[in-house]
């Protein structure tokens, strides 16, 4: 996931097999003027056109290589993100949907979804700006200005409960810092997608370990603290599952602490001062009702690919947060376009209704295991009935909001 990597061998295996249908919209007939096909392989990415005009654009991808793959469509900087599609396992295909405004663009491919990826290509989108106008456009404008306001929420929140967490972990008050860390972590799980679309501030700030050395990047963020804060033992292995955790690694100094500590508020900083700027707006209103839609699949994703395979959290176990964290802001972007979608025919009802009876389902099995007010269970708690019944729903839930939208834009 570049911009947010995820996996290794074996969580790529579950990935294909257990959550086959996360992260993507379902294909439906569209006009051939804006549908595409991408082959990824090991080392190219083949998209079918290189031009399109600007509206909704359906992408077929292929993974024709041996390796669990990724697909982007970036912006003309080449880091914001406009459009992905994780976790895409040999041999499989998956479709993503976007609204893409005219301007310049890149298509890429990440085999192993770790490093720059392969094949980088420009894609030129050209025509008539796609304005939200028409009957409902007062009720997707509506959509919009209410996610603005609640990632602005969110990250408003995240900004002093970093300030609380660092402090503690600076001072050296552990036991404050540990308490502190998966609730801080709440605000920013709820709103990841945001961080991601913005080149490498999500590395920045909750790259684990493996995945920072997989991409050459300093290992900075929330995932550092935690390895201070809960020391491994001896004997334990890292997030890759085959590195010894302390080869190459030891506790950070007090000097240390400090450097990480303010590279993690410095860098939740610049994610408030986006989501406050015309930038951030107009990314938003650009991608519209879309924009939402692929947000609530995205953090989806994220519970699947990361949050139920007990690797986010590695060390401190509090995977079990951050799952209800995403499943709570992924259930909140729905929410936003739920009623739109129910409005539009009788399948946009019944699919509305189905989303809806996945989340209760999905929220109902988390609460058995704590809440994020009263504290989660261990992950390692969990036994393996425990994860098989999660994994279950979540693919429940994934297969109708996986369809969210091309619904939405039909």
């Amino acid at each position: 996931m570049i911009i947010t990597a995820r996996t290794v061998g074996a969580l790529a295996a579950l990935t294909a097999s257990a959550i086959a249908l996360t992260g993507c919209v379902a294909k439906t007939a569209a006009d051939p003027a804006a549908s595409f096909t991408v082959d990824s392989t090991a080392d190219a990415c083949t998209v079918s056109a290189s031009t399109a005009e600007s509206g909704p654009l359906t992408f077929d991808i292929t993974n024709s290589g041996d390796q669990v793959t990724e697909f982007y469509l970036l912006a003309s900087d080449g880091l914001r993100i406009v459009g992905e599609v994780e976790n895409i396992a040999p041999a499989a295909s998956r479709t993503m949907t976007v609204v893409a405004q005219p301007g310049d663009y890149f298509t890429v491919c990440k085999p192993g979804m770790v490093g720059d990826g392969v094949g980088r290509a420009a894609f030129n989108v050209s025509g008539a700006k796609v304005a939200i106008d028409g009957p409902d456009a007062e009720q997707k404008q509506k959509a919009v200005d209410l996610y603005a306001a609640f990632v602005k929420d969110q990250v408003g929140q995240l900004v002093p409960a970093v300030d609380e967490l660092v402090t503690a972990y600076q001072a050296g008050d552990d036991a404050k810092a540990r308490e502190l860390f998966p609730q801080a972590r709440a605000y920013y799980e709820r709103i990841e997608p945001v961080a991601e679309s913005l080149g490498d501030l999500d590395p920045r700030i909750d790259f684990r370990e493996v995945d920072a050395v997989a991409d050459g990047l300093d290992w900075t963020g929330f995932h550092r603290l935690e390895k201070d804060l809960w020391v491994p033992a001896k004997d334990a292995l890292n997030s890759d599952g085959e590195t010894p955790a302390w080869q190459d690694w030891a506790p950070s100094t007090a000097e240390q602490r400090g450097e990480f500590g303010d590279l993690l508020i410095a860098d939740v900083q610049e994610l408030y001062d986006y989501v406050h700027s015309e930038k951030f707006t107009t990314a938003l209103t650009d991608q519209g009702i879309a924009g939402i839609s692929n947000g609530a699949v995205a953090l989806l994703d994220e519970v699947a690919t990361g949050k139920i395979t007990g690797e986010e959290d590695w060390w401190s176990h509090t995977d079990l947060y951050d799952f209800a964290a995403n499943v709570e802001g992924s259930k909140m972007a729905f929410s936003l376009v739920k009623d739109y979608v129910a409005g539009k025919n009788v399948d946009g009802k019944k699919l509305a209704a189905s989303i809806s009876t996945g989340y209760a389902d999905l929220e109902a099995a988390l609460a058995g295991h704590g809440s994020l007010d009263a504290g989660f269970a261990s992950f390692t708690d969990l036994g393996d009935g425990d994860r098989r019944d999660l994994i279950d729903l979540i693919n429940a839930l994934a297969e109708p909001l996986s369809q969210l939208t091309s619904t939405a834009l039909a």
